[in-house]
């Protein structure tokens, strides 16, 4: 089709096509799925890549490592505040001009990081890039939802999820190489030719459907009090979640205030927007159930991905001695294990009820965690550690595409806008919510375990048999008498911090399949997708 033609085809007409046939704008699907799928891996990786640059910018830029985990916070609040109004957005402005504001305002704060002079300009791009990169993930996933038909949505999904859940896996491994070998701004400057080339292909390739055009052009109010309070609430709860273990809690005064400023606006915002003929994130979405726990799983999903991705390396970096490439190295096989296993997914998604998918995919996820839990120990050697993560990361390739594909169900095709951005935010905010629970957990089981281990460290002729051992052979290596005896028995408490560490770990790994494990039954209560059917309802 021409332009022309496609500019003639009547909203209804668009709706029906979309719904039936799926809205290609007169392209292969697939092309305009890997061009939207550029921009999102690139906004994902850079995140997962500037986890590991935060001790170099820190010396470069002469400020304390406290410091320059501002560089996460700002992006991180900045972009859970973009994710639920990005439906609303693109409604009002159109989604292809959305995506592609978006795009540049990524790109172009991805150069500007790269030249930040200080911390405080570098904070200020990174809450521009924070914008803009939020908006990313539910553009493209709202295009495939309706690029693709509901009988091959799934697959399409599946390339969705590939960047999702790749980029965290080999970003850790591409951020160390290249902060190691060249400069910590080379992680942003990387951005700037993926971004322009996106941009590029956008333009020539998107094409909105009429019906989303002809919501444009109804305008209606702006909902000033619902984009306020969402904007405090959320930024508010995701400086507590980052900041939460640092300043111990609700030991602070500040995380006391952001946490009642975060639960009094969160909550009003619900009872305002539920009121609203015209609100900013339709929140009457959760009244279906297959939304809600749709929700409720990716939220649990995201807690797991998010928070194992994090545990693993920051273990074997620190017990372990890893660097962090190759810690990254670790969990890079697990990431292309599930490239390989999500278009089979997908494929299985037109044959089998999507919810027997989920069940499994968190059955195996579970058990991976509860194997995990009985198996990591200091001594482990890397090939076990990249097994632990494959196993873990074979269910997680269960989970991506069927959730996505049950959260559409019942949903008219003109609320898919709203539909991504809403469970982007879940994933999003289930990550955050992982990796603050990882972080505190392992603080407070740690001391725990600590001070359970130290009351079993009595004298006994073992443990005097011990330090004489280990003194004589500090004494053999040219210690003196007095400090070959300190060295031991600092060497025997540096054991009981490593095992009481571990043991925390442990604790934290159990938990996490404990929550995937919850998920199982909770997939029976959603209603029946049939596989390779509508998932949507006009």
């Amino acid at each position: 089709m021409t332009r022309e033609e496609l500019a003639a085809i009547s909203p209804e007409e668009s709706l029906r096509i979309t719904h039936e046939r799926g809205w290609t704008g007169g392209h292969n699907p697939w092309t305009v799925a890997l061009v939207v799928t550029m921009a999102t891996f690139m906004e994902v990786l850079d995140t997962a890549i500037a986890n590991v640059s935060l001790p170099h910018i820190a010396g470069s830029l002469s400020v304390s490592p406290d410091e320059s985990t501002w560089v996460l916070t700002s992006y991180l609040v900045s972009n859970a505040v973009v994710l639920p109004i990005s439906g609303w957005i693109a409604n009002r402005i159109g989604r292809k001009r959305f995506y592609m504001t978006c795009d540049f305002l990524f790109s172009v704060s991805s150069f500007l990081c790269g030249l930040a002079p200080n911390l405080g300009l570098l904070i200020f791009f990174r809450v521009l890039q924070g914008m803009g990169g939020g908006g990313l993930g539910p553009s493209e996933q709202a295009i495939l939802a309706d690029t693709f038909p509901p009988a091959k949505r799934g697959m399409a999904f599946a390339v969705y999820g590939m960047a999702v859940v790749l980029a965290p896996a080999i970003g850790p491994t591409l951020g160390g190489f290249i902060t190691d070998h060249y400069s910590w701004r080379w992680v942003f400057f990387i951005n700037v030719p993926v971004g322009i080339a996106s941009m590029m292909l956008s333009a020539r390739i998107l094409v909105d459907p009429p019906h989303l055009s002809q919501a444009k052009n109804r305008t209606a109010p702006i909902d000033g009090v619902g984009l306020g309070l969402i904007a405090v609430g959320l930024g508010a709860l995701e400086y507590v979640l980052d900041k939460g273990q640092e300043d111990d809690w609700f030991s602070s005064h500040t995380i006391v205030t952001f946490t009642a400023i975060a639960a009094v606006a969160l909550v009003t915002f619900v009872i305002w927007e539920w009121r609203q003929e015209h609100p900013v994130v339709e929140v009457r979405l959760f009244r279906d159930r297959n939304f809600a726990i749709s929700n409720l799983m990716m939220l649990v999903l995201g807690m797991a991905l998010y928070g194992s991705t994090v545990l693993l390396p920051l273990y074997l970096q620190v017990w372990m001695g890893y660097s962090a490439q190759d810690a990254g190295m670790a969990l890079s096989p697990g990431g292309f294990v599930v490239i390989l296993l999500l278009p089979f997914v997908g494929k299985m998604l037109s044959k089998v009820d999507a919810r027997y998918l989920i069940a499994f995919g968190f059955m195996v996820t579970s058990v991976a965690l509860f194997h995990m839990a009985h198996t990591l120990y200091p001594g482990i050697d890397f090939r076990t550690a990249v097994l632990l993560r494959i196993y873990q990361t074979a269910g997680i390739a269960f989970l991506f595409v069927p959730i996505n594909s049950v959260v559409y169900s019942g949903v008219p095709p003109q609320k898919n806008n709203q539909v991504s951005g809403i469970v982007n935010l879940s994933r999003n905010m289930g990550g955050d919510i992982g990796i603050a629970l990882v972080a505190t957990l392992i603080a407070r089981r740690s001391q725990h375990h600590q001070s359970h281990l130290v009351d079993h460290v009595v004298a006994s002729p073992e443990l005097s048999a011990r330090i004489a051992g280990i003194a004589q052979h500090m004494q053999q290596m040219g210690a003196g008498a007095a400090q070959s005896v300190r060295m031991a028995y600092g060497q025997i408490y540096g054991q009981v911090i490593r095992q009481a560490q571990t043991l925390a770990y442990l604790d934290v790994l159990f938990l996490l399949g404990v929550f995937t494990l919850l998920m199982v039954p909770a997939v029976l209560m959603t209603r029946r997708v049939k596989p390779g059917g509508a998932a949507m309802a006009h």
